[in-house]
C-alpha cells in the first residue's frame, strides 16, 4: 500500500520468512478492522473476524458479542494462534455509559476466554489517549511514561493494557499492546492541517500502511511475555519514541510526514493550551489544593 504523497520515507526492517499462523480479528467489520483482516489474508495467514454484525466474504465475519461471556463466544477463539482485539466504542468522547461494557467488560471477557482457549498471544489495541494529558508538556512519550488520560475512552485503554499485564504475568500470555496514534476516516487517512488536535494530532499521523504492517508485526513478531509499543508513522519532531517498537517488533515505520503549522493551526493551539493548561494551572494556583 503506498505511503501518503509528499510523506518521507525510510527504510523498514528486514522482514524474516513468513510463517502462517491463525488468526482472529475482533472488530473485523469496522474500518480498520476490516483492512487488517484482508492484509492478514494476503500476507499469507488463516484469518477469521468476529464483530456485532456478521458480514460474508472471503473472510467472512462472524457476530459475537465480547460483552457477554458464553460458550458461543469461546468457539470462535479455539485453535487460534493470536487474537487481534480492536473492537470498542472508539470515540474519544465516549461516556462511561458504552465505556465500560465495550471497553473494559469486553476486554475481561475476551482475556478470560483466550485463556480458556489456549490462544497464546493476544494484541491489544491501545491507544495514544493514554498519554493524553502529555500534549501541552515536554518530554519524549514511550512505554515507560507514566500514563496520563483525560477522558474515559483514555482510562478504559490504560485498563486494557493493565489486564493484559496481568495475563502475561499470571497466565503466559503473550501481550502486545500498541498504542496506536492517529489512523483518519476521512482524507484518505492524509496527513496535513486539517487534523484535529493541531502539531499534536498530526504528530500521531499513522499511515495505512504502517498501520497494517505494525499491527502485523506484533501478532507474529518472536515476542514473549508483556510489551507497550507506540504506532505511529515515522514523523520528524514527533515527541513518540519509536525506539521500542523497533526493539520488540522488529518493525520499523515506512511513512512520516512533518506537521505544518498554519496560522490557523498556531491560533487554534494557542487557545487550547489557554483554556485546558494555563488557565487550569492559574485556577488551582488561586483556589489552592483543598478546593
Amino acid at each position: 500500500m503506498p505511503g501518503a504523497p509528499g510523506a518521507m520515507h525510510g527504510p523498514g526492517m528486514p522482514n524474516e520468512k513468513a510463517v502462517s499462523m491463525r488468526i482472529l480479528v475482533t472488530g473485523a467489520a469496522g474500518h480498520l478492522g476490516g483492512k487488517l483482516v484482508r492484509h492478514l489474508a494476503q500476507t499469507g495467514h488463516e484469518v477469521a473476524g468476529i464483530d456485532l454484525v456478521s458480514r460474508p466474504g472471503p473472510q467472512p465475519v462472524h457476530r459475537a458479542d465480547l460483552c457477554r461471556l458464553d460458550a458461543d463466544l469461546r468457539r470462535h477463539f479455539e485453535g487460534q494462534d493470536t487474537v487481534v482485539h480492536l473492537a470498542a466504542d472508539r470515540s474519544p468522547d465516549a461516556g462511561w455509559e458504552t465505556v465500560l461494557p465495550h471497553n473494559i467488560d469486553a476486554v475481561l471477557n475476551l482475556f478470560e476466554t483466550a485463556r480458556g482457549a489456549g490462544v497464546a498471544r493476544v494484541v491489544f489495541a491501545s491507544s495514544n489517549w493514554v498519554l493524553g494529558g502529555y500534549r501541552f508538556r515536554s518530554g519524549r512519550l514511550d512505554a515507560d511514561t507514566p500514563p496520563d488520560p483525560v477522558n474515559p475512552y483514555g482510562m478504559s485503554k490504560l485498563m486494557g493494557e493493565r489486564i493484559g499485564a496481568h495475563y502475561a504475568a499470571n497466565h503466559g500470555m503473550t501481550v502486545v499492546c500498541t498504542r496506536i496514534g492517529w489512523t483518519q476516516w476521512t482524507h484518505d487517512n492524509l496527513p496535513g492541517p486539517h487534523m484535529a488536535m493541531g502539531t499534536w494530532g498530526q504528530e500521531m499521523w499513522l499511515s495505512d500502511r504502517d498501520f497494517l504492517d505494525g499491527m502485523t508485526a506484533a501478532a507474529t513478531a518472536p515476542v514473549q511475555g508483556f510489551a507497550v509499543v507506540n504506532l505511529m508513522s515515522d514523523n520528524p519532531g514527533m515527541r513518540w519514541s519509536l525506539d521500542g517498537t523497533r526493539h520488540v517488533l522488529r518493525f520499523s515505520p515506512r511513512d512520516g510526514a512533518p506537521a505544518r503549522r498554519t496560522l490557523r493551526v498556531r491560533l487554534t493551539e494557542a487557545g487550547a493550551r489557554f483554556t485546558r493548561r494555563t488557565l487550569p494551572d492559574l485556577l488551582g494556583r488561586l483556589s489552592g489544593r483543598d478546593w
